[in-house]
């Protein structure tokens, strides 16, 4: 897929700042449940650990029903795919807020994640087809960036939402600001047909590509990585308290910072993927597999576990864009279909890694937690070197 030639820079920026607030609702829809669980729980007469299978629901949809939406509309123009999906979406969404059925919830939340995975999928081939060659790591990263700076902002602005209007009521906010959203990608977004290889090989050769050996290597990358992290992550709250042994709310600051820079990062790691993302992915591996070796070598020191909370987050999800940038590489013809294919092993890799957390946990002890996502990441590292020569070809 080429740039429009037509397209100007400044209608190009504007097609990405929609990208952005688009992926921002995306986002927040995504992760501010996890504020208002026990709200939900009450409501819907469910215990809180019930509840939290509409978080599961919601990973499962992203990771199997992404794929799946965008290969079912391959050869749509990506622009009629990203209203539709962001108007699904917001539709999903309503219905959570109407239903007093848990099981309808959770089909809404299964939904909601199928149609996000298909929309970032399309916002992805949106971004090759808009920007030319040398500015597509940036791109990218301005599309994870609205999930990343979701994670930052608007999950806590959410989350008090929530606390204050009631679960409801934190997704009618989401509704409604995603329709103004929506109203920005018709109003923004350039004409963008479906890639030329959607048009001219048939979903079986295009298939072919997509799940390449070397594809499927580059996402078992994203997998461990993010799975590493994961493990980490799902229970950082409880090493800070225990093992480092701050207060309540001197948590709320180190993960604040923590969010801060992972949207820096992800915004510098678009920047670092245009130059060289085979070389971004790698190096961003093994400054992860320091960052987490610090945290478990110095982690009863604040100051130093702040240090290697700051790293991470630089890092942790500024190495995505470059993972983005490899599959499409990679994929080749297949592309738009390989899209939406790290969001699922990114969220894999979430799943997994949330699931190893707690078996280190309940076998070991917090800090076998952090040794655990150190391996992943540290057994990451051949793959990720393996796959920096095959696109250095």
């Amino acid at each position: 897929m080429h740039p429009s030639p037509t397209l100007s820079r400044t209608r190009g920026n504007l097609a990405l700042l929609a990208l952005f607030l688009a992926t921002f609702v995306l986002g927040s829809t995504e992760l501010v449940i996890v504020g208002v669980l026990d709200l939900i729980a009450t409501d819907t007469a469910v215990t809180v650990s019930s509840a939290g299978t509409l978080v599961t629901a919601y990973a499962l949809g992203l990771c199997l029903g992404g794929p799946a939406l965008t290969a079912a509309t391959i050869r749509l123009p990506r622009r009629t795919l990203l209203w539709a999906c962001m108007l699904a979406f917001l539709l999903a969404t309503l219905a959570m807020t109407v239903t007093t059925s848990f099981a309808l919830l959770l089909l809404a939340r299964a939904v909601a994640g199928a149609l996000h995975g298909a929309f970032v999928g399309a916002a992805f081939a949106a971004v090759g087809a808009i920007l030319p060659a040398e500015r597509l790591g940036r791109g990218i990263a301005v599309v994870l960036g609205g999930i990343a700076v979701s994670t930052a902002m608007g999950v806590p602005i959410g989350t008090l939402i929530g606390r204050t209007l009631g679960w409801r009521g934190a997704f009618m906010v989401i509704v409604v600001v995603g329709a103004v959203v929506l109203a920005g990608l018709l109003m923004l977004m350039p004409a963008i047909n479906a890639s030329a290889g959607g048009e001219a090989a048939g979903l079986r050769s295009q298939a072919r590509s997509a799940f390449a050996p070397r594809v499927l290597t580059m996402l078992a990358v994203g997998v461990l990585l993010l799975g590493g992290q994961f493990t980490v992550f799902t229970y950082i709250t409880p090493f800070l308290l225990e093992v480092t042994g701050i207060s309540d709310a001197q948590v709320s600051g180190f993960l604040l910072a923590y969010g801060v820079a992972t949207a820096i990062g992800t915004f510098a790691g678009g920047w670092a993927a245009d130059r060289n993302a085979s070389r971004t992915l790698l190096a961003a591996n093994i400054v992860l597999v320091l960052a987490l070796g610090l945290l478990y070598l110095t982690g009863t020191i604040p100051v130093l576990a702040a240090v290697a909370l700051l790293v991470w987050g630089l890092v942790g999800f500024g190495l995505v864009p470059a993972l983005q940038y490899q599959v499409a590489t990679l994929a080749g013809p297949a592309r738009d279909l390989a899209a939406s294919l790290p969001a699922s092993a990114v969220n894999a890799g979430i799943a997994v890694g949330a699931l190893l957390g707690g078996w280190a946990l309940t076998g070991s002890g917090l800090s076998a937690v952090v040794i655990v996502g150190l391996l992943m990441c540290l057994v990451c590292v051949p793959l990720t070197w393996l796959t920096a020569r095959w696109t250095a070809r």
